[in-house]
């Protein structure tokens, strides 16, 4: 049998209007130090985006979402911030904010493969 780790993870919301609190889940951004894995699946549903805020700029989103992904996945693409340590860039990005873009609060779980967990959950919260 294999070894079970700890893994944590934050699902991330797109926030069309913040001052109305409602979101769309489109990510899940997950983090296994032991596994050296921190990566973020992201799907985003236009029409379901629409739905919260008709003039809502996909592209804007599409964009903050792409240097989400860079700075989780440590491409030098992603800047300065691209460059900390997996546990800094992951708690950099799931740290509370108030904008267009935001995330869940952490879970701890613990996994076998944290890139199949990881693609669980996605599907159970994101597809």
């Amino acid at each position: 049998m294999s070894e079970r780790t700890l893994y944590e993870y934050a699902v991330v919301r797109v926030v069309p209007r913040v001052e109305r609190d409602e979101f769309i889940n489109v990510g899940v951004a997950l983090y296994c130090r032991k596994q050296r894995y921190a990566e973020v699946k992201i799907y985003v549903d236009e029409a379901k985006c629409k739905m919260l805020d008709s003039e809502i700029d996909l592209a804007l989103i599409a964009k903050h979402l792409d240097s989400f992904q860079r700075i989780c996945v440590g491409d030098k693409g992603g800047g300065k911030l691209a460059t900390l340590e997996q546990a800094e860039r992951f708690r950099w990005l799931t740290a509370k904010r108030s904008t267009m873009i935001q995330c869940s609060v952490v879970h701890p779980g613990l996994c076998v493969s944290a890139e199949q967990t990881h693609q669980e959950l996605f599907e159970k919260l994101v597809l």
